[in-house]
């Protein structure tokens, strides 16, 4: 293998590209697999990218990973995602490409997260030499399925995820690649980031224009290539895999782990694959011509999961693989239970039963997207549960195979203009323990549809309907389903700044049982994982994420929640670069009062070699009061120990106001 540490891809308009690409050991032209994101080919990605890359070249495949413009060592500027430069940029790199004498003139793209994001919006574009694509942990839906907002309501992911963009998006070109423009194209980095990415999404709290450009749900007929998409249970994206199966046109195969937020055969919580493999017979079947067998398997293979003890990290899950022939299955079939006091029964029920969580009612949510290796999961829900309105089945004669998206209906009313509700579906064991299989948020305001904010009327009832997330769970017999309900959900959401009253007078959960006398369908071999090597690297600082602390101040309420979110600190030795990546946040809330609550994220990021040093920090704040949301920010650079750029802002932004309305 032929390893190119900097290819320059030359774009119509003078910009130029860095890219790193690895070549097989072959004599002739081959097929070329690109990934295409900002996270630096050189340092913050360079981990990421040798467990991938030298496994595909060595599947006899050119791997390029490519700098968008403005990241890394490419010129240019960037300080949004998914806009139409970075996909037009894309379309003139994948013919450049197609164009190489070591290319056969066949090109795939892969990706995970903004790399998969893009990966389906470039395929909607349809460049010639684009023949398949893999997306991971992905969406079609950027408003609906994104770490921005879940159901119209604010996610504090907005935040930290904004505070990690805010960081990397402005960050240096590598002098050893760009000589001695890096301070130039740094300084300009800097001062095009004209708003916090976190303040830029919070101008669009509605699902408007910007958030429809680049969704592909808008559209799914202009997706031809086969596509490959690929979640896990417990990441932040599972509902893109069933949604691209059920409404694609062309090939398509769904595959579906326990994991978090990562490729699968380097996932955790396991069992992990042999993923490079089976992507090796993805792109053979569609970049090389030959005849697999993989699309006569079935389209979509999952893992069935069971109930164990929750805990905030696991090793492995427990369950087993399952297929499904097509998607959506003649299999699986809608059941509706209806909810009555404090019990759901077959039967529709008439009653009244009112609800006003403590603010603290989420602790164990786990994170809204997690990563699978820090305390990011679900934890057991019956605390949850305590500051929520729950209604329990009878415990199962026999097994239950939960397969899809649960719904939840009601018929409720508020006592104030603002609120929000949050709907989880818990699986009770015979010794109380309870273990969340879905949930879903909406905020009320959105009821009417997600591009319209409409007050609630108090006192007036309205019909609610809660679609919760994707999912695949075998309920034992002897276990209970529970609905809970719950009006806040902190921090996954952030926080309004006021406890409302609910009115619940009806409801039901539609349930997506499988058929238990169905045909198994059995499912493929997936292999057993292998990685290439990791980078070489001396670790300076372990990386850490998840939630590490929680803080309750029992005179007065207040609990304060502490995450950290550690890249670590790595010494690279192909590049003779220090980097730091440190992250963190503090989430604190009043349990009888949310109007005090305070979101803040910090970051850091530093660059070392020899006399060379710079460095970024950065710090939000997001608090409420009754008008709507306060962001405030802060940008700083130092080149060495000399500041070198400083911006500030602070930006409000109304629950209620016309579209197209932008912040003060």
């Amino acid at each position: 293998m032929r390893i190119i540490e900097t290819v320059w891809i030359p774009l119509s308009d003078g910009c130029r590209l860095a890219a790193r690409l690895w070549l097989p050991d072959e004599s002739s032209p081959v097929p070329a697999i690109l990934e295409y994101l900002p996270y630096r080919r050189r340092d913050r990605h360079r981990g990421d990218d040798a467990v991938l890359h030298p496994g595909l070249a060595g599947c006899g495949y050119a791997a390029l990973r490519v700098d968008m413009r403005g990241a890394g060592d490419s010129d240019g500027l960037m300080n949004d995602e998914y806009t139409l430069q970075e996909w037009r940029d894309a379309c003139e790199v994948i013919a450049w490409i197609a164009a190489q004498d070591w290319c056969s003139g066949s090109v795939g793209l892969i990706g995970i997260s903004w790399s998969g994001f893009n990966a389906l919006q470039i395929a909607a574009l349809r460049p010639p030499a684009l023949k398949a694509i893999v997306t991971a942990c992905s969406t079609d839906d950027r408003y609906a399925d994104d770490m921005h907002y879940m159901g119209g309501a604010l996610l504090n992911d907005n935040l930290q995820y904004g505070a990690t963009l805010f960081t990397w998006t402005p960050t240096p070109p590598d002098p050893a690649i760009v000589g001695d423009r890096w301070k130039a194209m740094w300084l300009a980095r800097l001062n095009a980031m004209d708003l916090p990415p976190a303040a830029r999404w919070m101008q669009h709290p509605q699902r408007d224009d910007y958030w429809r450009s680049g969704s592909v749900c808008e559209d799914y007929g202009r997706i031809t290539v086969p596509v490959l998409a690929v979640g896990g249970w417990a990441d932040g994206y599972t509902n893109t895999v069933l949604r691209l199966l059920e409404n694609l046109r062309g090939p398509r195969k769904g595959l579906i782990g326990p994991w978090g937020h990562a490729f699968p055969h380097i996932a955790t919580p396991g069992p992990r694959i042999d993923f490079i493999g089976y992507v090796q017979r993805w792109f053979d079947q569609w970049l090389k011509g030959r005849e697999t067998g993989i699309m006569a398997e079935p389209m979509l293979t999952y893992w069935q999961q069971r109930p164990e003890p929750p805990r905030a990290r696991y090793v492995q899950r427990q369950g087993h693989w399952a297929a499904e022939r097509r998607w959506p299955s003649a299999d699986v079939r809608a059941h509706t239970l209806h909810l009555a006091p404090g019990r759901l029964q077959d039967t529709p029920a008439q009653f009244t039963a009112t609800l006003s969580s403590p603010a603290t009612t989420g602790l164990a949510s786990g994170e809204w997207c997690p990563y699978g290796w820090g305390p990011d999961m679900p934890g057991d829900q019956r605390e949850d549960d305590a500051g929520s309105l729950c209604f329990d089945g009878p415990p199962v004669a026999t097994a239950l195979q939960l397969l899809g998206r649960a719904e939840v209906r009601l018929e409720l009313c508020a006592d104030n203009p603002l609120a929000m509700l949050a709907v989880r579906l818990n699986a009770v064991a015979p010794d109380g323990t309870a273990i969340r299989v879905s949930y879903g948020l909406l905020n009320l305001a959105a009821r009417n549809g997600f591009d319209r904010a409409e007050p609630l009327v108090p006192g007036h009832y309205y019909q609610i309907n809660v679609l919760l997330k994707a999912a695949a769970f075998v309920l034992p017999a002897g276990y209970r389903l529970r609905v809970a309900l719950s009006t806040c959900y902190w921090p996954l959401a952030a926080p309004l700044p006021v406890r409302p009253v609910l009115t619940v007078q009806r409801g039901s959960v539609i349930l997506p049982l499988r058929d238990p006398d169905a045909e198994v369908c059995p499912p493929p071999a997936l292999g057993d994982p292998w990685s290439p090597p990791p980078v070489p690297a001396r670790v300076l600082v372990a990386p850490a994420r998840g939630r590490q602390r929680v803080i309750r101040d029992m005179d007065d309420g207040e609990t304060t929640l502490e995450v950290v979110r550690n890249l670590g600190a790595v010494e690279l030795a192909e590049t003779g670069l220090r980097l730091e990546a440190l992250g963190r946040e503090i989430y604190r809330v009043n349990a009888h009062d949310p109007a005090g609550a305070r979101s803040e994220a910090w970051r850091s990021a530093g660059f070392h070699r020899g006399d060379w040093q710079a460095r970024l920090e950065i710090h939000s704040l997001l608090t409420a009061d009754a008008g709507g949301w306060r962001l405030e920010s802060t940008l700083d650079a130092w080149d060495g120990e000399e500041p070198c750029f400083s911006r500030r802002w602070r930006l409000d932004f109304p629950f209620f106001s016309p579209p197209g309305d932008e912040p003060a």
